[in-house]
């Protein structure tokens, strides 16, 4: 019985706390596409372009993170040589492709959110 007190609790928690970090997340994390072009076409303040700075290192943060991800994952795919995985393409090859687009579209948003920094900066001047 305590087993499952403690497992009720956990899960109480677990629920809570990703509660809470939704709500401490900034609406801008959530956009949609349109609503980007939406939001870059009417940014004329530093104010308006720190938000689209902020979401663009959140999107290159994420990139980063599924890099990583996937480079663990093709290192693993790495170690299994089959007779299966001889044939091109290898899924070694599969996963060293998407961890090179990730590492790309990382780049692109930092590159993005630089550019968004600056033109917050000389506005502010």
């Amino acid at each position: 019985m305590s087993f499952r007190l403690t497992l009720a609790v956990a899960a109480l928690a677990l629920a809570v706390t990703t509660g809470a970090a939704r709500a401490a997340t900034p609406q801008t994390q959530n956009l949609s596409h349109a609503e980007l072009k939406q939001m870059i076409q009417n940014a004329h303040t530093a104010e308006d372009y720190l938000t689209l700075a902020s979401y663009f290192r959140w999107r290159q943060q994420q990139f980063t993170q599924q890099a990583h991800d996937e480079l663990a994952f093709w290192a693993q795919r790495s170690m299994n040589i089959s007779l299966e995985a001889a044939k091109y393409p290898r899924p070694a090859d599969s996963s060293r492709n998407r961890y090179d687009y990730f590492t790309y579209e990382a780049q692109q948003m930092g590159r993005k959110a630089a550019y968004y920094e600056g033109l917050s900066a000389a506005i502010s001047r």
